[in-house]
């Protein structure tokens, strides 16, 4: 069904947003830290129209779900969650906000670690400035869009989604500096693309050990007499911690500084060998793989034409990114899906998007 059927009239306006991949900076950005995104060709649409009704309805193509909010005091579950804050985040900042139709569709794939939650945050976010004409910069759409995940879905998160999905392109990597919004565009490495592969394992950050993470994270700051990790370069400081809290901090220490070591410049090989030490970090330190990534992973380590590869987003299931050689990703994809597939997972390319249009 389209807007029209759900709704029975025509949208007012549109807008997109993208998801993500993290190339390299993870679990960093709710540390203060660095990181280095880029947008991917899948891609969020909210359409929005006036309601008749004095209440908010939202359609969800993708899963064929339409939530009405009866009270305002109440936050709705799931997808409907996110549009929601987006509004009352607006309205608590004194823009008013009309009673709404929206009708959400996405090719980013939910439960992969590619940020689908910031692409429907982004885009709400965007679509509202179209319609209402809101004075909202994309720095500031950002914002708002994790503060609506942090207060109304939720989950502790950085900002690091929400400014690749409001501010990255698919032709260049985002360097962000977490703390101060220090941003540079950088190309990708030299004959270089990504390779994104799902390992079939989904997971869900909200009920997952993501604020668990950030809470460790904390403690250790604490414990350090730091305000964030960011403020700690040399691993070994880490070491008066108690464990986990030592095995935490260490990974973003180190993740921070792979991360610093790309923005003074790197041949494709030496990211590659970044990545795969972030991989083994965020393995054994931070505790946020599964061995079904692991698997994944090791297959793309050492298969012929792959720089480097490791999980990305938050863990605990999603997809693995890699950086393989220009023209090769296909093929390679091909290859390592035929190996872990026949381990008995059920992994498939996302990047690049093969047959699969912008939903726009």
């Amino acid at each position: 069904m389209d807007f029209q059927q759900v709704f029975g009239k025509a949208p007012e306006t549109q807008a997109s947003a993208p998801g993500r991949v993290n190339l390299l900076g993870e679990h960093t950005d709710y540390n203060d830290g660095f990181v280095l995104p880029t947008a991917i060709p899948q891609s969020t649409t909210v359409q929005l129209g006036f309601s008749s009704d004095c209440q908010h309805h939202f359609y969800s193509e993708n899963l064929n779900e339409q939530v009405s909010i009866l009270d305002i005091n109440h936050t709705p579950s799931g997808f409907a969650s996110y549009i929601f804050g987006c509004i009352e985040l607006l309205q608590k900042a004194g823009y008013t906000i009309p009673s709404l139709c929206v009708y959400v569709k996405s090719s980013v794939p939910m439960g992969s670690g590619l940020s689908s939650s910031a692409a429907l945050e982004v885009a709400t976010l965007r679509a509202l400035r179209q319609l209402l004409n809101l004075p909202i910069d994309d720095v500031e759409i950002a914002q708002f869009a994790q503060q609506a995940e942090i207060q109304y879905a939720g989950v502790q998160c950085g900002i690091m989604d929400q400014m690749a999905s409001s501010l990255a392109d698919t032709e260049h990597i985002l360097f962000l500096d977490t703390r101060t919004l220090e941003r540079r565009v950088m190309p990708l490495p030299e004959k270089a693309e990504i390779l994104v592969i799902d390992s079939g394992v989904p997971r869900t950050l909200a009920s997952s050990g993501y604020n668990q993470r950030r809470a460790e994270c904390e403690e250790a700051a604490r414990s350090l007499k730091v305000k964030a990790l960011r403020d700690i370069t040399d691993v070994h400081v880490t070491e008066t911690l108690p464990e986990p809290l030592q095995h935490r901090a260490r990974h973003v220490v180190t993740e921070n500084n792979r991360v610093l070591e790309v923005l003074q410049g790197v041949t494709s090989e030496r990211f590659g060998e970044l990545m795969n030490a972030s991989h083994a970090s965020l393995r054994d330190d931070y505790e946020v793989s599964v061995p079904a990534l692991d698997r994944l992973v090791e297959i793309l380590q050492k298969t012929e034409g792959v720089f480097g590869a490791r999980l990305t987003g938050a863990g605990f299931g999603g997809a693995s990114v890699a950086l393989v050689k220009s023209g090769e990703s296909e093929s390679i994809a091909t290859h390592v899906l035929e190996q872990y597939n026949q381990a008995g997972y059920n992994g498939r390319i996302l990047v690049p998007s093969l047959g699969l249009s912008d939903p726009a």
